[in-house]
């Protein structure tokens, strides 16, 4: 089985270090990370420059760009053979509700996803989570059921680990996203030229947390996994647009 790995935290964040240790083996993998933290990139491409590969001592591959040109670059020119699975991740923090939408780890899946390969996002809940190695089991064992048992058709799963010990976790949830509240203010601050800037402010708590979401089931301290589309199409809208452009 050949996997590909990547993420938004770069090629020397400890989460896809972990990854890569829990899938070398049961797997042929290839790790193509930004060279940089990419957190908060989303699904953007880089369409204004040239992209630079390069292979680091540990023999990651890394990229002078976004998660998703990453996943791109691999997929469609530098390896040899379509992976059978693209994993993104270790996340260094939450992905849940309308973080999706946002983050750059899940970007990296997408972009699989929408190259026909499955792929999962799997991040490590918590604002300096610790157990990279409960994530990265996690990981392995959703891994090894796909070849046991692949989809008949790609999917895309957002899979969230409570920052826990591996035995402390209560099992595995199948949840939809929830929602956050807006999100708190930009802080505005001072360079030191004495001009004004602006750092954009954490995410909001979560105002859709009930049951059957992924914050709830993080809560509880069971892994979430959501599967994910990509049809941003509001159907039960349709008619009543269809209807307002016709007035």
């Amino acid at each position: 089985m050949r996997i590909l790995l990547s993420n938004d935290d770069g090629y020397h964040a400890p989460g896809i270090a972990a990854l890569a240790h829990a899938l070398d083996p049961i797997a042929d993998i290839t790790v193509v990370a930004p060279e940089r933290d990419r957190s908060g990139a989303s699904n953007s491409l880089t369409l204004d420059r040239p992209l630079q590969l390069r292979r680091a001592p540990s023999g990651f591959h890394y990229v002078n760009g976004t998660p998703t040109d990453c996943v791109h670059l691999a997929v469609t020119g530098m390896l040899e053979h379509l992976p059978d699975m693209v994993v993104s991740g270790i996340n260094h923090g939450t992905n849940m509700g309308d973080d999706t939408i946002y983050s750059g780890t899940v970007a990296a899946a997408t972009e699989g996803f929408l190259l026909g390969v499955p792929s999962i996002a799997i991040s490590l809940v918590g604002k300096q989570p610790e157990h990279f190695a409960t994530a990265a089991r996690v990981a392995r064992e959703l891994v090894e059921r796909f070849q046991r048992e692949p989809f008949a058709a790609p999917v895309l799963l957002n899979v969230n680990v409570p920052d826990l010990p591996y035995e402390a976790l209560r099992g595995v949830r199948i949840t939809r996203l929830g929602r956050r509240h807006r999100a708190e203010p930009v802080v505005r601050a001072q360079n030191p030229r004495g001009e004004t800037i602006y750092w954009v402010g954490p995410a909001g708590p979560a105002a859709e947390a009930g049951e059957g979401t992924d914050f709830h089931a993080v809560a509880a301290g069971f892994v979430s996994v959501t599967p994910l589309q990509i049809d941003l199409t509001h159907t039960a809208q349709l008619e009543g647009v269809a209807n307002w452009l016709q007035r």
